[in-house]
């Protein structure tokens, strides 16, 4: 099983989001939060699950929609982690690395 390991600038990402949905008034909004990161723990177990991008990462993609999401990570199977960089709104455009 593979290790997950969350950069801290993902923090920044989801405190993005709150602030979105508060701004317009989702209910929810700690429950998305949430659901994303129920939805990254796949790739203990599912490493190479999510689709192949540039420079070696994978995204994967979570929920559809206004409620979408993609995580974008890298997997480095020599010391079987998974290295989540990023999150952004499936409507954004790139990441805010």
């Amino acid at each position: 099983m593979a290790r997950i390991e969350i950069a801290p600038e993902v923090l920044d990402d989801f405190d993005r989001f709150i602030e979105h949905l508060a701004q317009f008034d989702v209910d929810g909004s700690e429950t998305r939060a949430a659901e994303i990161i129920d939805a990254v723990q796949v790739l203990s177990h599912s490493p190479l699950i999510g689709r192949k991008v540039r420079g070696g990462k994978r995204e994967l993609v979570i929920g559809r929609g206004s409620r979408g999401y993609v995580a974008l990570y890298r997997y480095l199977p020599d010391i079987d982690t998974v290295f989540v960089l990023a999150f952004r709104h499936q409507r954004e455009a790139g990441y805010r690395l």
